[in-house]
């Protein structure tokens, strides 16, 4: 069960899920974002491996049982608002189902116009 003290802290959408965005901990490339729930951040923070909600299967799915390209955790950072993690991790293969490196890759850019600050 996770912590009443961390729990607290989650802000959660109406599935009661919160984002959580994988990231590279030595190069900080953003590898890919999913969904947790409560069990799965709580078996996160004990095993030390990536564990997320599956939205379409309805299951837990810890990264990389079926797949061999596991994610193991350095560290697990609550945002301000409490509505995201940031999971810092180890990526071991590619991070996306499509076989990329990340699931920006597949995605692509989409030719967003460069801004100034002046």
């Amino acid at each position: 069960m996770l912590a009443q003290d961390i729990a607290a802290k989650l802000k959660r959408n109406a599935d009661g899920l919160v984002v959580a965005v994988a990231q590279q901990h030595d190069t900080g490339e953003v590898l890919m974002v999913a969904w947790m729930n409560d069990d799965a951040l709580e078996q996160t923070l004990t095993s030390g491996r990536a564990v997320y909600w599956s939205r379409s299967r309805q299951e837990l799915w810890r990264k990389g049982d079926t797949s061999g390209n596991a994610q193991r955790v350095v560290s697990v950072s609550l945002d301000c608002d409490g509505d995201a993690l940031l999971l810092k991790v180890d990526q071991t293969g590619p991070a996306c189902h499509t076989g990329t490196r990340t699931c920006f890759e597949a995605g692509g850019d989409l030719g967003a116009v460069r801004g100034e600050i002046q």
